[in-house]
């Protein structure tokens, strides 16, 4: 898999390009609720692990049923552990219309990133949610995924993300 910028998930600080490969940035998807936001969220990420999508969407639900991954200003994480990976994956898509995911803030949520993780990787998952969090607190990186047109710009965003955090 080709990174947006090639560097060791391991190291301290943890850049988003680590987590998320061009090719994992869907750009806008249509969702009517938070249920088919995560289906076609997690077949996207099944195609690109070569994993079947049933089980990553089971992972996925029950972390949801242990609370929202709704962080607020609009903004998803959800994740997942599971068997079958060998590193830390992310995927990101902004949805065409916000839906509620039962956000902290009450607020519908239109950016979201998958994030998945081995099983036994709980120190990289959690240096990974930091990461994902840090960037899309950030209301300049919200501000401009929602105003970018096209997948492609997305992608040039995210990159562009990456290497100022990378330096």
């Amino acid at each position: 898999m080709t990174t947006l910028l090639q560097t060791d998930y391991r190291t301290r600080n943890m850049a988003l390009s680590d987590l998320l490969s061009a090719d994992a940035v869907l750009g806008t998807i249509s969702a009517t609720n938070r249920k088919q936001a995560l289906q076609i969220l997690c077949e996207a990420a099944a195609s690109r692990l070569e994993l079947d999508s049933r089980e990553i969407l089971d992972a996925v639900m029950d972390r949801e049923r242990l609370g929202s991954t709704g962080v607020g200003d609009g903004v998803a994480i959800p994740h997942a552990r599971l068997d079958g990976i060998s590193g830390v994956f992310g995927l990101f898509a902004r949805l065409k219309t916000p839906i509620d995911f039962d956000a902290i803030d009450g607020r519908p949520v239109d950016l979201v990133f998958l994030l998945l993780a081995p099983e036994a990787a709980s120190t990289e998952h959690l240096k990974a949610l930091a990461r994902v969090s840090r960037v899309f607190r950030r209301e300049d990186v919200r501000a401009r995924l929602r105003s970018t047109e096209t997948r492609d710009g997305m992608v040039a965003l995210l990159a562009q993300e990456a290497s100022s955090d990378a330096a």
